[in-house]
């Protein structure tokens, strides 16, 4: 994941050269100050003076500790402590320098994610959102009905984690914390001690530790939970930290408290107790079965159920009763306890469906037993099997929904599996030779520690190989097989897999800050996002199961009424039925078989199943809206540098033009150009440095360059010697008013056709040589953009670069349309005027100069090698630098689309359909009706379909590479 030498997935989200950043000094507050950052969209930052002027008013308030302004984003991200200053105060001395602030969070929000049990359908996460937005300080929350999780932002100073967890347990879900945003650096250690004498030196020695920012005991467990910062300490020196304080025979021991993996747990147990509850209801459902529908049908064996035991109440009305009680009132009680909650919110969900069948079936076959109980010559059928078996179904399908439902995430399951639990930690000396080397777990793992990784093992975090060399598998992170060559200064990543050599590698991201534990969470809040699309299961849901009761009312009335007036044959109703039993009969099943459950899993499981899948294959997509928008894209806007060309710049020519030698022109542009970090004077160095070695005359030492001075844009001049050197472009050259001869600007003009840049050497006001450099287009790319037409695509280049450069780019990848010398904000430009002509666009990029345009586009797709800034501004982000990702990303999301289609068929096909056969709208014609257990297994169905069609995306491939197989 590296290209130009950019940063990797995880740093400083504004650290880049368009940001100006103010360190103001350390207040004198104690270590477990709290520290809160806000970040405001500011208009009207035209320059650096601008961003400096901001800096400086928003430096002098007390209690501000740090500001970086952006001027290219147009923001300011402000660290400051809450109990000195609040973001209100912050946002009105920023408004006073003149800047208009467009977008300001008016508290300090801090979010939590909390597990949600006992939600049957959409209607239940909808009510429950409405439930938390009305909590005091929830300024927002997200309920995912597939992941069974909450996600709340919320003001600290008005609620916290505890009452929002009492507001849902209040509507009859059960809830717990999965976590908060502060958990990002904070360890749990066990610790053994025999009084709390104990714990308050072991309490005072953390805190007085460098690097601590607060401490928490919890004397019942004796657990001890760290906040710190990671710059600083780890989990290992805070373990250690622990036992340096105790003395003589009082020694603590202290160790890693690793919480069970609660969602696999909770899933398990969810299974076993629908497993459970389905083979208790069959035990006491079977036989009320073969009471009802079989014995009676096989003469003689069915006769002794006729046997009256008083009045008309005979032996298989009563063991039916016995039977079904305990089904309906202590396996169905969960029903019952649904509807309770569901009612009490004002709204009504699947249990309430469900509710009104069953006590409409078991509460008349009561009333039936009481009267043949009481009359001689009563003659009445009962319908417990009826309620027994719609429960027994129920409970059957969604058994097999939560063990499917439990697959949907088994991507990310995967993905959290790949770090391995230990490492071996080395501890070198003054001279890097190894001193001790201990197998430690890989939670306990700090920055800047010497891991060895041996052939075969996993790596442990991210970090930079300081010995040896070897090739890396990283498929499981990029999804791309090759095995990557890896050596001293390379970057390896964690979760990837070390093949065939010793590596010693410097940790230089751990715990949350490595790139699986960013894919996990990017994943993770990509299955909680609710994609558009599923606003429509949710407006249907609104008013779907009042409509379903008026409907089986009406249906009830429908053929009952007719039945009494006789305005149908006597012959259409059953033997040993009445009109009111056949009419009941059809309106419970209108209520059971028209339950939307399904609706609600239609959008999130797809989506689920499609962001795991995406990440294991390198392109992780930031929730459902952007994976339903990309289906949309029409058109693709691409940067070229580090995006359509590898980012790397090579020179593939030199040549001189005067009498110096190649070998001083060489010497003269290494001295002048090793003080720069431009990526082509990089280049050009790496190549004169070659040339030495061709002369033979490999010299290490470069002579040192004087009165050097950076023209940006243009190239760097400096005294190497007593000559004066230029090295640049062509712009440079005039300016300093060397003269560029004919010959040289035919040199100029012949390479920029073919895609290059020129390099001038200028020595003492003569252009002495030139290096022609180009940036090769990758391999892939014209394979890319033809297929993007193939799938009706229209591909676009923008680039800063000049107009001959980009054409020649253009012809080599075969690209649509080309816009070249453009700035970044001329790039947004370009997005906007695309989409004002009506199309959708995506932009491809992966600079700090791409974001405005990343932003600006409909999806947003970032060049996972990129910047963070990039990463952080993209819908999409493709962990590779491999531009089929980007053919992978929109034909996955077409493919989903297309599966939540066909899901919200198969949700809504059992309705439609069943729902006018549960009528009895075919009995008249055919005598086909559907019996209301019946009615219950198709509802169970629909689920169950809903779940298995969207798992069949596991089976997804990348389209390209089963073209190229």
């Amino acid at each position: 994941m590296e290209a130009n030498g950019k940063e990797d997935l995880k740093s400083p989200l504004l650290e880049n050269s368009d940001s100006v950043a103010i360190n103001i000094p350390e207040l004198d507050h104690q270590k477990n100050e709290k520290i809160s950052t806000v970040m405001f969209r500011v208009r009207g930052i035209e320059c650096a003076s601008c961003a400096t002027s901001i800096e400086s008013a928003l430096a002098n308030l007390s209690g501000v500790r740090s500001v970086t302004v952006s001027p290219l984003q147009g923001q300011a991200v402000v660290k400051y402590i809450p109990d000195l200053i609040h973001a209100k105060q912050i946002k009105e001395t920023l408004e006073d320098t003149g800047f208009p602030v467009d977008d300001f969070p008016e508290q300090d929000i801090a979010v939590c994610r909390i597990r949600i049990k006992g939600m049957a359908c959409t209607s239940c996460s909808e009510s429950l959102e409405r439930v938390l937005q009305m909590v005091t300080g929830v300024k927002k929350a997200v309920v995912g009905l597939a992941l069974e999780e909450a996600k709340v932002h919320f003001d600290p100073s008005l609620t916290d984690t505890d009452h929002i967890i009492e507001a849902i347990e209040d509507v009859g879900f059960g809830a717990s914390l999965i976590s908060t945003m502060n958990d990002v650096n904070k360890v749990h250690l066990k610790v053994e001690v025999n009084s709390l004498e104990d714990i308050a030196t072991i309490k005072s020695s953390l805190e007085s530790a460098e690097g601590v920012n607060h401490v928490a005991v919890d004397i019942a467990e004796n657990k001890v939970t760290v906040s710190y910062d990671p710059d600083l300490t780890g989990p290992r020196s805070l373990i250690q930290c622990i036992q340096e304080a105790g003395h003589g025979s009082n020694t603590f021991h202290a160790s890693l408290y690793v919480p069970p993996r609660q969602r696999e747990k909770e899933q398990l147990h969810e299974i076993q107790i629908y497993r459970n509850q389905f083979l208790l209801s069959c035990l006491f459902t079977v036989p009320v079965f073969m009471f009802s529908m079989v014995l009676p049908m096989l003469p003689p064996y069915g006769n002794w159920l006729d046997y009256k035991i008083h009045n008309m109440l005979t032996v298989g009305m009563f063991l039916s009763w016995i039977l079904c009680t305990p089904v309906q009132f202590i396996i169905g009680r969960r029903f019952y306890v649904g509807s309770y909650h569901t009612l009490r919110r004002r709204s009504a969900n699947m249990d309430v469906l469900i509710a009104l069948g069953t006590n409409a079936a078991y509460f008349y076959s009561v009333y039936v037993v009481i009267k043949a109980l009481t009359s001689k010559t009563f003659e009445g059928q009962v319908f417990f099997e009826t309620s027994a078996m719609l429960i027994s179904f129920i409970l059957l399908g969604k058994y097999l929904e939560v063990v499917a439902k439990g697959k949907t995430s088994d991507a990310l399951a995967k993905l959290t599996d790949l770090a391995p639990d230990t490492a071996y930690l080395l501890t070198l000396d003054a001279d890097g030779n190894v001193i001790s080397e201990v197998e430690i777990s890989t939670q306990l793992i700090q920055r800047n520690d010497i891991i060895k990784i041996i052939p075969g093992a996993k790596v442990p975090v991210d970090g930079i190989v300081i010995d040896g060399q070897s090739h890396v598998n990283e498929s499981m992170i990029t999804g791309e097989a090759r095995p990557i060559a890896k050596r001293t200064g390379d970057k390896v990543i964690g979760g990837t897999m070390n093949e065939n050599g010793c590596l010693l590698v410097k940790a230089t991201h751990v715990g949350s800050e490595t790139a699986l534990s960013q894919i996990v969470q990017l994943v993770e809040a990509a299955q909680l996002a609710r994609a558009p699309v599923q606003k429509l299961a949710d407006q249907i849901s609104r008013f779907f199961v009042p409509t379903v009761v008026a409907v089986a009312f009406t249906t009830w009335l429908g053929w009952f009424i007719p039945g009494i007036a006789g305005l149908y044959p006597k012959h259409w109703i059953p033997e040993g039925m009445d009109g009111f039993e056949l009419a009941l009969q059809f309106g419970i099943s209108v209520l059971v078989v028209a339950c939307p459950c399904a609706l609600g899993l239609a959008t999130p499981t797809a989506v689920m199943v499609a962001s795991g899948k995406g990440a294991s294959q390198g392109v992780l997509i930031k929730g459902g809206n952007a994976l339903e928008k990309a289906h949309k894209v029409n058109t693709i806007v691409f940067d070229k540098t580090g995006t359509l060309t590898v980012g790397k710049p090579v020179v593939v020519s030199a040549v001189l033009f005067s009498s110096f030698s190649m070998e001083e022109v060489c010497d003269m542009a290494t001295a002048t150009e090793a003080n720069s970090e431009h990526p082509i004077a990089k280049a050009v160095v790496e190549h004169a440095k070659s040339l030495r070695q061709k002369f033979g005359s490999n010299i290490e030492h470069i002579v040192e360059v004087k009165e050097f001075e950076v023209h940006p844009g243009a190239g760097v001049s400096g005294k190497v010697g007593h000559r004066t050197v230029l090295v640049g472009n062509k712009r440079l050259m005039r300016s300093c008013s060397v003269i560029v001869d004919p010959e040289v600007e035919n040199y100029i003009s012949e390479n920029e056709q073919l895609a290059r840049t020129c390099v001038l050497v200028a020595i003492d006001g003569k252009v002495a040589g030139a290096f022609s450099v180009t940036d090769p287009v990758k391999p892939e790319a014209a394979h890319v953009i033809s297929f993007l037409r193939s799938m009706g695509i229209c591909s676009i280049m923008v680039t800063g670069d000049n107009w001959a450069t980009a054409t020649a780019v253009r012809k080599e990848v075969g690209i649509d349309n080309v816009f070249a010398e453009t700035d970044p904000l001329g790039k947004a430009e370009k997005i906007k005027e695309l989409q004002m002509k009506g199309m959708t666009v995506a932009m491809v990029g992966d600079g700090i100069n791409d974001s405005p345009a990343l932003v600006a586009a409909d999806v947003g797709m970032a060049i996972g090698a990129g910047t963070d800034v990039a990463i952080e501004a993209a819908d999409i982000v493709l962990m590779k630098s491999n531009l089929e990702d980007v053919v992978t990303a929109i034909d996955l999301s077409r493919r989903t689309m297309s599966r939540i289609r066909l899901n919200y068929v198969w949700a809504l096909g059992y309705n439609i359909l069943g729902m006018p056969i549960a009528a009895g709208i075919l009995y008249p014609f055919t005598g086909i009706r559907l019996p209301p257990w019946l009615a219950g297994a198709c509802m169970a169905a629909s689920s169950l379909s809903v779940v298995c069609s969207s798992l069949l995306l596991q089976s997804y491939k990348k389209p390209l590479q089963v073209q190229h197989a």
